[in-house]
């Protein structure tokens, strides 16, 4: 037995009358049970701290003395223990036993009158025991459960930190995937651009440096061949720009109602040049076709590129297959895509029946550059403009397909929700010079383009006025100059031009406005950027769009 143990289960005796101390205690030694005598209560609660099987006291050891110290000690007992008490009392009632009072305070007592036989001590020792034993062992569960609790509480968080570090490894490891990815296509794309607009600068500066040395030598023969190179060129990289700033949703769009059916039979001719003999176009255009929001134009440009991009996949020949349709997107279909809403959609669908893609090249197809066909016979652009494009008019672009199948391309755009515009002709007579004096007032930082646009209005006769921004055009339109039209960059340093052109409007209320711009992010859609009275026109324009405009503008 082990010192811990003698003293859990010692029982504590305080009788101090006779020899009531001396024989209890020789009884107990005598049945093999250990104890200690104290003389007085302090005594008896020193070694109740020291450990305690049960206590063992007369009931006149507790009217003479106080019994606060021993009721704390009873008080702060833990939850597991209920020290046992046999109390010695006199034989008779309350009135010969004052002490029983005590009782309810004193807790798990047992009262055992004098005379007692030694046998009856024995057992109620031996009870009290058994149960103090219990509650030893009801505290070594707790215990255990306790050490339970705190290596699980550990282990949790040794595996919340393992979490933790892990979520953190595996965020570093995204973002570091997601930044290689996008190191990828930023230098597939900037690649893409260096070697077509490389390519493109040699026709233009090929040209002219030709032409130069030809004039300088006075050969004007075969000029014009140099001149359509450059200008060839030259279109072919603002037709570049143009597909990237639709990839990235920042073409300016001109969305109007567009009648699908109509536009898609407008171009049967130019589809049916496009591809080859062995292929079959059929139509299938639904008779109850909502009308659609959108660019006109560019969804001309759209449908031209899925076709050709459809005849590329069938080199041999076969069936090619454009379909319009409606189509309303729950918020299942949408919720996947940042900017659908749900709602009605107008639907163009281009299909073949070609060689058709893996997914992994479905993965890319709208991303720019990226091609599948050999060097020379694709940019890898026409697929990322429709995407783009459609990105920006509020739609959606699809790809189905299934290596030796075929391809199917669906282009969702809006339906167009408000009320259809009356058509309303106006013959305008165009003449090819101005008359009577009307001036236009040109905003334009870039010194080459301002010279060239007032270069231009000048051969036409328009007296112009010339401001680099709009700090120094401001003046001119608060002043007695005449103004018919206001030529204006959007992307102005400092102030831009649609806001230049709300103090025009403030200031000369009836003042036309003929915004120009290579890129501007508040002018990607035009419904909403212009008002009555304004138009747009892209960079690079051509000088006949250019003079087109401003006598169209003049003249209304």
């Amino acid at each position: 037995m082990t010192v811990n143990e003698a003293t859990s289960e010692r029982a504590i005796i305080l009788a101090p009358l006779g020899r009531d101390s001396q024989i209890a205690l020789m009884l107990l030694n005598e049945a093999g049970f250990g104890g200690v005598v104290s003389t007085d209560l302090p005594g008896l609660c020193l070694e109740v701290e020291q450990g305690a099987g049960l206590l063992l006291m007369s009931s006149e050891a507790l009217l003479r003395s106080d019994l606060e110290p021993l009721l704390s000690l009873i008080e702060q007992q833990p939850a597991w223990s209920d020290l046992p008490i046999v109390l010695l009392t006199h034989h008779g009632g309350p009135e010969h036993n004052p002490a029983s009072r005590f009782g309810p305070l004193l807790g798990n007592v047992t009262f055992l009158e004098r005379p007692f036989h030694p046998e009856t001590l024995i057992s109620l020792v031996a009870a009290a025991l058994r149960g103090r034993r219990r509650q030893y062992e009801a505290r070594d569960r707790l215990v255990d459960l306790s050490m339970s609790e705190l290596r699980l509480q550990n282990t949790l968080e040794t595996l919340e930190q393992q979490v933790e570090e892990r979520t953190a490894q595996l965020r570093h490891n995204e973002e570091a995937l997601r930044q290689s990815q996008k190191m990828e296509a930023v230098g597939q794309l900037t690649g893409g651009i260096a070697h077509d607009f490389n390519n493109m600068l040699t026709g233009i500066i090929g040209s002219l440096e030709l032409l130069r040395r030809r004039l300088a030598r006075g050969r004007t023969e075969d000029l014009d061949s140099l001149i359509d190179l450059g200008v060839t060129s030259a279109n072919r990289a603002a037709s570049l720009t143009h597909r990237l700033l639709a990839f990235s949703r920042r073409q300016s769009l001109d969305s109007k109602p567009v009648e699908m059916n109509n536009l898609v039979v407008s171009m049967g001719e130019l589809l049916q040049r496009s591809i080859n003999e062995s292929i079959h176009l059929d139509m299938q255009l639904s008779d109850q076709l909502w009308v659609a929001e959108a660019d006109p134009n560019q969804l001309e440009s759209a449908l031209l590129n899925l076709v050709i991009n459809a005849r590329d996949a069938m080199p041999d020949g076969g069936k090619l297959l454009v379909q319009t349709s409606n189509r309303h997107l729950d918020a299942d279909f949408t919720k996947p895509y940042g900017n659908l809403a749900p709602g009605d959609y107008v639907v163009l669908s281009v299909t073949d029946n070609g060689c058709g893609m893996p997914q992994s090249t479905i993965n890319r197809a709208f991303d720019p550059f990226f091609t599948t066909k050999p060097i020379g016979q694709g940019t890898g652009l026409g697929l990322s403009m429709i995407y783009g494009f459609s990105k920006q008019s509020g739609g959606h672009v699809a790809i189905q397909s299934e290596v030796g199948a075929g391809t199917t391309v669906n282009l969702y755009l809006p339906r167009f929700g408000g009320d259809l515009p009356q058509d309303n002709p106006v013959n305008i007579e165009h003449a090819p010079y101005a008359k009577n004096g009307e001036t236009v007032l040109i905003v334009e930082d870039d010194p080459a383009v301002r010279l060239l646009v007032s270069n231009v209005l000048g051969d036409l006769g328009y007296a112009f006025v010339e401001a680099s921004d709009a700090d120094s055009a401001m003046p001119i339109l608060d002043s007695a100059q005449r103004i018919d039209l206001l030529i204006s960059d959007v992307g102005l340093p400092g102030m831009n031009g649609r806001q230049l052109a709300e103090i025009g409007r403030q200031l000369r209320p009836d003042l036309r406005v003929l915004f120009i711009t290579g890129y501007a992010e508040h002018a990607a859609v035009r419904g909403g950027f212009l008002d009555p009275g304004m138009q747009m026109i892209t960079k690079p324009f051509t000088f006949d769009l250019l003079t087109a405009k401003v006598q169209e503008m003049i003249r209304v």
